[in-house]
């Protein structure tokens, strides 16, 4: 009974020095697909009062950032949607015509 154990803990990759010189850290989300999780980048962004207000009010006070980049990411899939719609609109008018 004194068997040790040969299960892995962790399934992300070891930290190498290369890993801890170049200052940077890759997180993975837990699971089978191991996806990169997105990298954000900070930025300086000048808003108007009302706007900061509005989503402060949403979130809550807290993840009010997160909220106002979810906004932002879902205007530029609505804009890529509603590209696709056009286009698929026009190729089925051109077919009919």
């Amino acid at each position: 009974m004194n068997k040790k154990s040969t299960t892995k803990i962790a399934d992300d990759a070891p930290i190498t020095q290369a890993d801890i010189s170049s200052g940077r850290l890759v997180l993975r989300k837990r699971g089978a697909s191991g996806a990169v999780l997105p990298a954000k980048r900070r930025i300086n962004i000048f808003l108007d009062n009302a706007t900061l207000e509005y989503f402060k009010t949403k979130a809550g006070g807290r993840g009010y950032q997160t909220l106002i980049n979810e906004t932002l990411r879902q205007a530029m899939q609505a804009e890529n949607l509603e590209a696709v719609v056009r286009k698929t609109i026009r190729e089925e008018m051109r077919k009919a015509a």
